[in-house]
């Protein structure tokens, strides 16, 4: 868990758990510890994990440690931010790009 305590860290492992059974809408962040994009993004999905705390979970989920879901998601580069409703991909945006574009995507569906 990150400091704000609103950050979570999936696996392969919990993914399912954790996001395609949650009761709330979940962004996940695929990011790498070696892309700069990533680096870029990662403290904005920080933020809005705690803007967002009751409303959306908000994780993270590391490509290199976890081959077994970037590939189910078809995730091919990184960041990608996937939300998911219900177990469902509701929506995704891949690459760097500003906080308030993060939030109109959040805001459908929180």
């Amino acid at each position: 868990m990150a400091e704000s305590g609103a950050l979570l860290h999936v696996t392969d492992a919990d993914f399912d758990q954790q996001i395609l059974k949650s009761e709330v809408p979940a962004l996940v962040d695929f990011w790498a510890a070696w892309c700069g994009p990533c680096r870029t993004v990662g403290p904005v999905v920080e933020e809005l994990a705690g803007e967002y705390k009751d409303k959306v979970k908000v994780a993270k989920l590391n490509v290199d440690d976890n081959k077994q879901t970037p590939s189910k998601y078809g995730v091919k580069g990184i960041p990608t931010l996937i939300l998911f409703k219900n177990g469902q991909v509701v929506d995704q945006i891949v690459g760097a790009v500003p906080k308030n574009k993060i939030k109109d995507m959040l805001d459908k569906v929180s």
